[in-house]
């Protein structure tokens, strides 16, 4: 049985992309896994990468200690040490010391963060590299001044100077599939975030019912959040908006609750397992989606989320996202608003009735199985296998 390395630096159970890769994978082949978190799956061996560093005791003493390192990586990213600065990050040194006796066929380095560290490691096994990039990662943050100064000429000198030494790539979408071949010459498979299939059926709303509203995910500024707050403005108290949101920073999550304190028709939900997410969004009617397109990966997400309403059997509304409302419009899913403002998305929404609501939600459970994982993971066991032989 051949033997993968699959290196993330995330937490590989709740990283729904690489526990995915994880599952699909640990049944035919030997699997090490290496991140910040066990994926806690059978068969499968984990390596932890995050360093433990003593820090003195004395708070003040420790952010003195830190700034010189910091100014230091700062000028280095300034001047173009982009290597030197890689290579020095502790991180970085702590990772290539626990995986360099790894012996493997393949390694799977997910992010561009894990790609230069993969490629030093099959150095020494004579491995094979697949590269999934994930998102675009020289556009990440670009809605960022901090990004643009420090990190997007390195993100753009690891993508264009590792990413031609791997043997396969893969991305989310098409467009980013297509940005990465101008850009390095590599032609990525394109493999979803869609999750697993679920075996569900829609709830169809009945008259007089309460038109219930969900959106999931993080919490995060740049996504802005408070649009769709803000659209609960223009709906009637026949809709009431419900939020199941995961990390964020507490002074944001706080502004959040405060914006929607006024309205009774808004509620924020505890979170739940990944595992148990469809099953439980099923109970709800619409899922909302105003993503502002802050940056190149917002403007041409193809979320978890996206699928994870359509395994739930939901209607969808969204905005004018262009890998979101090509699927959504494809398969006749629900509304797309013509831009990202939360006025035009609720008007939009106002015009459904019950009738179409469940048609839409029929719609969803139609195309849950060809929008599922499973499709995915045919892709990735073919791509896998083609890669261990070349």
């Amino acid at each position: 049985m051949k033997t993968i390395l699959i290196i993330s630096f995330s937490n590989l159970e709740r990283d729904p992309r690489v526990n995915r890769q994880i599952r699909f994978l640990k049944d035919k082949y030997n699997i090490i896994t290496a991140g910040y978190g066990s994926p806690n799956l059978d068969k499968v061996q984990y390596i932890h990468l995050f360093p433990v560093i003593d820090k003195p005791h004395i708070p003040v003493f420790s952010k003195l200690l830190a700034l010189p390192k910091k100014s230091l990586s700062a000028i280095r990213l300034l001047i173009g040490y982009f290597d030197k600065y890689y290579w020095t990050k502790p991180e970085i040194v702590y990772a290539y010391d626990q995986l360099k006796e790894t012996n493997c066929d393949l390694i799977i380095s997910n992010d561009i963060d894990s790609l230069p560290l993969s490629i030093r490691l099959a150095e020494h096994t004579n491995s094979q590299i697949l590269f999934d990039a994930h998102e675009y990662a020289p556009r990440e943050w670009e809605e960022s001044i901090r990004f643009r100064l420090f990190f997007q000429k390195f993100k753009t000198y690891f993508c264009n100077t590792y990413i031609p030494k791997v043997d396969s790539m893969i991305t989310v979408c098409p467009t980013i599939a297509d940005t990465y071949q101008q850009d390095t010459g590599i032609n990525p498979i394109v493999i979803t975030n869609a999750p697993d299939y679920q075996e569900l059926e829609p709830k169809f709303l009945q008259n007089n019912q309460k038109i219930r509203l969900i959106h999931h995910g993080g919490s995060s500024p740049s996504r802005r959040i408070d649009k769709m707050i803000k659209m609960m403005r223009y709906l009637d108290d026949r809709f009431e908006l419900n939020f199941l949101l995961v990390g964020g920073l507490p002074k944001y999550n706080k502004y959040l609750r405060d914006l929607a304190q006024d309205n009774q028709n808004i509620n924020f939900l505890k979170s739940v397992p990944m595992r148990e997410l469809s099953g439980f969004l099923n109970q709800f009617d619409i899922g909302v989606y105003i993503l502002e397109p802050s940056n190149f990966n917002n403007l041409y997400a193809l979320p978890n989320k996206l699928f994870e309403f359509i395994q739930a059997r939901l209607a969808i509304a969204i905005g004018p996202s262009p890998e979101m409302a090509r699927v959504v419009k494809e398969h006749d899913l629900g509304i797309v608003a013509e831009d990202f403002e939360p006025k035009t998305l609720a008007k939009k929404i106002m015009n459904l009735d019950y009738e179409k609501i469940n048609y839409y939600k029929n719609q969803s459970h139609k195309a849950a199985y060809s929008l599922s994982a499973e499709s995915n993971k045919h892709i990735l066991l073919n791509l896998v296998q083609e890669t261990l032989n070349s």
